[in-house]
């Protein structure tokens, strides 16, 4: 049913032109949200759904979340932005959104109810609520990682993008499961409000509830309700990541210790905070970073080490506004940024690349073609330094103009270029 709507919708988009069909547009969405849910039975309703959502971190604590279960026993599969796994299955996501429309996670969850998952754990941005895609989910939990500026063009103003993610909220406080339980970042304002949100079980957590923190360029170690725990990531936010997971799943019955013993055993993150390894003698890291939030969350990771940082501006002709601000806080954090290209879709590349040097009180390298950035950074690396390229983590596609895709992948390129380097050297 998936393929045939796909089809079908590319047809009338070629016959129907945008101007013709934009009034209908949230009617179209709802009822192919029905339509697809009720095509593949309801899938939602047998499954328990935990949902995860936030201005970043997503990713991580949907991985997390995801190996936690699985430790428990649950056969359970993810949507994500990174990939599509059912158990042990696990295949990448080349749709370029996190959550594809169409019903496409109606057939995902058909397919991992056939495969005898018993859990799900999906990615939901604000962006798929403008289009219906969280309905028919029938979420049992969700996590709210945080709330941060982003996206501000596409909704209008932070407070639409606030109330997007508030719809999220409503819809697990409106879900027909039983449980319903939320897991919401309480050391922002933003999330008081969901905390507050009548119909649910409000679980709030806090980085003060972490004790004996402590990190390095590989994992972060900390306590929670005595447990120790130890995650193969760096950077204190992981941290943070790892107590919601260990929440929402505590909250679900899971014993902590079981909880800690996947955290510590947890597979490597594609593209987030993904360190390369060709044999050299500095770190490369590959991190999705593209807000000035998780910008500087990257670079406060790595504070004894010589940086080397990579960085352009993800999405021509949206968040303009961070343009000037992502530039700077390189300027001041990293001993040599090289700015290059990244998604401009229609706009200017280079009009994008001087916009983020408004504020640079040093000149930045600029190379727009981003492998020869990438090379440019690991050929002026020393021992002990790192190198961060932030931005695309897994994206697939560089979105260029008149809609073109350039296959891409930051990881695959940083190790053919350190492979070639390290002969050299």
């Amino acid at each position: 049913m998936y393929e045939l709507v796909n089809r079908f919708v590319r047809v009338l988009k070629k016959i129907l032109p945008g101007w013709v069909v934009r009034p209908f547009l949230p009617l179209y969405h709802g009822a192919l949200a029905f339509l697809l849910a009720l095509s593949y039975g309801f899938p939602a309703r047998s499954l328990t759904v935990i949902g995860i959502t936030g201005t970043k971190g997503k990713s991580t604590t949907a991985e997390m979340v995801f190996s936690i279960l699985r430790k428990a026993g649950h056969r359970t599969a993810l949507l994500s932005t990174i990939r599509f796994a059912i158990e042990d299955h696990s295949e990448p996501n080349l749709f370029k959104m996190t959550l594809a429309g169409r019903g496409f996670a109606q057939a995902f969850m058909r397919r991992a109810l056939d495969a005898g998952c018993t859990h799900l754990v999906v990615e939901i941005t604000s962006e798929s609520v403008l289009q219906y895609r969280h309905w028919f989910l029938n979420l049992d939990g969700l996590i709210v990682t945080n709330v941060q500026r982003e996206h501000i063009e596409r909704h209008g103003s932070f407070a639409h993008y606030v109330a997007a993610k508030r719809i999220i909220v409503d819809t697990l406080a409106r879900s027909p499961k039983r449980k319903r339980v939320l897991i919401a970042n309480d050391d922002i304002p933003e999330s008081h409000a969901f905390l507050a949100r009548r119909g649910l079980t409000a679980i709030g957590f806090s980085a003060q509830e972490l004790a004996h923190l402590s990190a390095d360029d590989q994992s972060i170690r900390f306590e929670y309700s005595g447990v120790h725990f130890v995650v193969p990531l760096p950077g204190t936010f992981s941290a943070m990541n790892a107590l919601a997971a260990i929440k929402l799943c505590e909250a679900f019955g899971v014993p902590l210790t079981i909880a800690a013993a996947a955290l510590a055993a947890l597979p490597i993150v594609r593209g987030r905070m993904e360190r390369i390894e060709a044999g050299q003698n500095f770190l490369v890291i590959v991190d999705y970073a593209h807000t000035p939030d998780s910008l500087r969350a990257l670079y406060s990771a790595f504070p004894k080490q010589r940086k080397i940082c990579v960085l352009g501006n993800t999405g021509g002709g949206r968040d303009a506004w961070k343009r000037p601000e992502m530039g700077n806080i390189a300027d001041e954090a990293c001993e040599k940024v090289i700015l290059t290209n990244e998604d401009p879709y229609d706009e200017d590349p280079r009009a994008i690349l001087d916009a983020m040097t408004r504020d640079m009180k040093r000149a930045p390298t600029i190379v727009l073609d981003r492998r020869e950035a990438i090379r440019a950074a690991l050929a002026s690396a020393s021992a002990g330094d790192a190198v961060l390229i932030s931005g695309k983590g897994t994206d697939p596609f560089i979105m260029s103009a008149n809609g073109t895709k350039i296959p891409w992948s930051d990881a695959q390129v940083a190790r053919e270029e350190l492979e070639r380097l390290l002969p050299e050297v």
